[in-house]
Parts: structure tokens; sequence; C-alpha cells
């Protein structure tokens, strides 16, 4: 058997996490939270408690069972072929539609420097298009080219949101920052900032989808999954306090980018332009991270008989890139179809990320599942099963809640998603059968 090479090392996987959840979300959601005012800071909170509930899940179950795919890998493992395959089918679905809405982000900031890209749906979609396209040949070269990205793009994108929540101290006034500047029903806002804010942190997972390529995965995945996610939430809480304490309220709710805005309150014009074109590699080093994994869960799929099979065939690169090429391709769709309208970009952000949320959930949500069931059956046996067991149950509850969160328009765009996945379980089931494979394992 030929040697495997192993490409992403410890520092590589946590600038994977960090860079894929601090995209998009920490430079556009300080708008989107100022309606909730201090609320947002609880839901910010709790968001964080709940996201690191479910690191630990993944951490927990990737330290055993180290296989490519992530969430799926899990629900095929404790639930069988179908579940595995609708859990896929829906990961798949988010991780995609999650790049459409970051390349919707970096055009967005990019805006600012060229205003046609707002003005002219042609120009916003050719730049959104053709980032998509960018990340898509830098991926095809191999997992260390993504992963060399990842650590200079995340390292990049911290130094500004670090200036911003820590000197953004010295400019705070407490004057701007209201709990609830709307007077809406406390648990109503928490549970919708929380659907909001979640956005933020999917990606939590990234360093276990692509476990095949990790280097000792049984440890560097656990530490990677956990340092990542820490990190993430101390800097988004952090910057949100602080551009919350710095712009007044009524600006901060109008504002396309508040953080550009708040460095320019703080540090003049060029300020401004620094954490603009900050914003745009942020987007650029997600992109490049959630490139990589549509490509591995689909693989990861295949390799089971629930995908077709050219998904799981890798390029001399071991790259995937069959599968690459079509959730490119699906994103490209994707964006045509939402520039071909007379939505703005941030409509266009909004209507993606609480899909991709909601398609996201349900993975974590089995995943959690999953880790108390191998537990309850014997077949991952734990040092700390009670602490375990607690982990995995609230990790449970809070995607459930925060499913609850995201809206019924939401899930039912999100449902009707998952059903059309149907007629391919049904293809490849037959396509089993015919071959004389059981397709109902576990």
């Amino acid at each position: 058997m030929a040697e495997k090479k192993q490409g992403l090392g410890l520092w590589m996987c946590i600038a994977l996490v960090c860079g894929n959840m601090i995209g998009s979300g920490v430079f556009l959601l300080p708008s989107s939270l100022a309606p909730y005012g201090g609320m947002a800071i609880v839901g910010w909170v709790l968001t964080a408690m709940g996201a690191v509930l479910i690191a630990l899940v993944f951490a927990s179950l990737t330290a055993r069972m180290p296989r490519d795919g992530g969430p799926y890998a899990y629900t095929h493992d404790a639930f069988g072929s179908f579940a595995g395959f609708w859990i896929a089918w829906g990961y798949w679905i988010a991780l995609w539609a999650g790049n459409a809405a970051i390349a919707v982000a970096f055009t967005s900031y990019l805006s600012g420097f060229f205003p046609i890209l707002a003005s002219n749906h042609y120009a916003g979609g050719l730049c959104s298009i053709g980032l998509v396209w960018l990340v898509t040949c830098i991926n095809l070269r191999g997992v260390e080219s993504a992963g060399g990205v990842a650590v200079v793009t995340t390292v990049i994108k911290l130094l500004p949101l670090v200036a911003i929540a820590t000197l953004g101290l010295f400019w705070f006034d407490a004057d701007n920052l209201v709990f609830n500047p709307n007077n809406l029903p406390v648990g109503q806002g928490i549970s919708s900032v929380a659907a909001l804010t979640l956005w933020a942190f999917l990606g939590l997972e990234s360093a276990a989808v692509p476990a095949g390529d990790v280097e000792n995965p049984e440890k560097t995945i656990p530490r990677a999954t956990l340092i990542g996610t820490l990190i993430a939430a101390v800097v988004y809480i952090g910057v949100t306090v602080a551009v919350m304490g710095v712009l007044p309220h009524d600006q901060l709710a109008s504002s396309p980018a508040p953080m550009a805005d708040a460095a320019r309150v703080m540090w003049g014009d060029w300020a401004y332009t620094v954490v603009g074109i900050g914003a745009a590699v942020s987007c650029l080093g997600a992109i490049n991270g959630w490139s990589l994994m549509p490509c591995h869960v689909s693989a990861a799929a295949a390799r089971d008989g629930l995908f077709p099979k050219r998904f799981a065939q890798l390029s001399k690169r071991r790259v995937p890139a069959f599968g690459l090429l079509v959730s490119s391709v699906l994103v490209t769709i994707l964006l045509i179809c939402n520039y071909s309208g007379s939505r703005g970009m941030v409509e266009i952000f909004n209507f993606i990320i609480l899909l991709a949320t909601m398609t996201t959930l349900l993975p974590y949500a089995f995943a959690a599942a999953a880790e108390l069931l191998f537990i309850a059956t014997g077949r991952k046996p734990a040092r700390h099963v009670g602490r375990a067991v607690a982990i995995a149950s609230l990790g449970f509850a809070y995607s459930v809640w925060a499913l609850y969160g995201a809206g019924a328009e939401t899930i039912m765009w999100g449902m009707l998603l998952l059903m059309l996945g149907l007629p391919i379980y049904v293809w490849m089931a037959a396509e089993k059968h015919r071959h004389g494979e059981d397709t109902s394992e576990s």
C-alpha cells in the first residue's frame, strides 16, 4: 500500500476552523443585531456556549473515529444509510450555500471601494462568481495549498478584529448600548439573535471533515476544534461589544460596513480602508476553507454508496475534484439566480445564511444524538460517561432550540430542499440493490 501523505497539522487545522468561522458574519452581523441592542450580547454568549458544546461533541467523536465526512460519518455509523444520506444531503447543501453567502459578503465590502458592484447586479454577480472559481482553483491544487492560505488569511483578518475589540474600549460610550431598543419580548429577541449569530459559528467542525488529510487526527482534530471555537467566541463577543459602544444605535442599524465605520470613528478614513480590505480578506479565507468541505462530505457519502461514485474519485493531488467542481457550479447557479432578481446584497446574504444555518443544525443535532447512542450501546467507551452524556444532551437541546429560532419560513424552505434529495437516495439504493448490496447497514 502506498504511503499516505498527511497535509494538515495542528496550526493549519486551527486556522481552518477559525478561518471558516471568522468570515463574513463578524463583519456584517453587528448591523443585523442592532435592533436587539444589548440582548445581542446575551445571544452571543448563549450561542458561544452552544457552539462550544457542539465543538466538544465533535472533538469526542473524532478522537474515537477520525473519518472523513464529519457529521455525516457519525450519523451514518450511528443510524444507518437513510439517516446518513439525509444528513449528508442537508449538510452538503448548507456548505455550498454558505459559500454563496460568503461570496456575496465579499462583494458587499468591496462595493465600498467600487460602488458599481452594488449599483450594477451584473458587476456584483461577476465579482462573486469570480471569487468562487478563484478559490476552486486554489483547492484543486490540494489540501496543503488550502491550509497555507487559511493560515495567512486568518492572521490578516484577526489583526483588525483584535484591535477593534481591545482598543475600541477607549471610544466606548455606554449610552450607545441600549439593552432592548425596540421593546421586543426578551425570549423572542434572544432566540432570534441566536439564529443570526449561529451563522458566525458554522464551520466549527471544519477540522473533522477532511480527517483523512490531518496529521495525527485523534489528537489534532479535537484540539483544533476546541481552540478554534474558543478563539472565535472571544473575538465575536469582544468585537460586538466594542462596535455597539462606539457607534450610535441608529448609525449602526443602517451601516452596510459596521466594522469599517467603527474603525473610521476611532482612527479616521485610513482605518476604514484597512478594515474594509481586512473584511474582504476574511471572506476570502472563509470561502477558501468552506470550498474544501462539501467535496469531502460528498466523497465520504460516495464511498458509502449514498452519492454517485464519481464524487469519491481523487485527482492526482488527492482532491475530490469532481465534487469540488459540482459544488462550485451549484454556487454559481445560486448566485446567478439571486443577482438576476431585484434584491439587494444584504437581502441575498440574509436569506442564504438562514438557509445554511437551518440545514446545518440538523447535522449538529444528529451528531450529538450519535454521541449519545454510541455511549448508550457501548460502541464508544468514554472515560467520564456522565460528563460526556451531559455535553451531548445539552448540545442536542441547543441545536433544537436554535433551529426553532431560525423561523418557520426558513425551516419550510430547508425541508423542501432536504426532500429533493429523496429521489437521489432511491436511485442510489436501487443501484446498490442491483449489485446485491444491503442498503440498511449502519
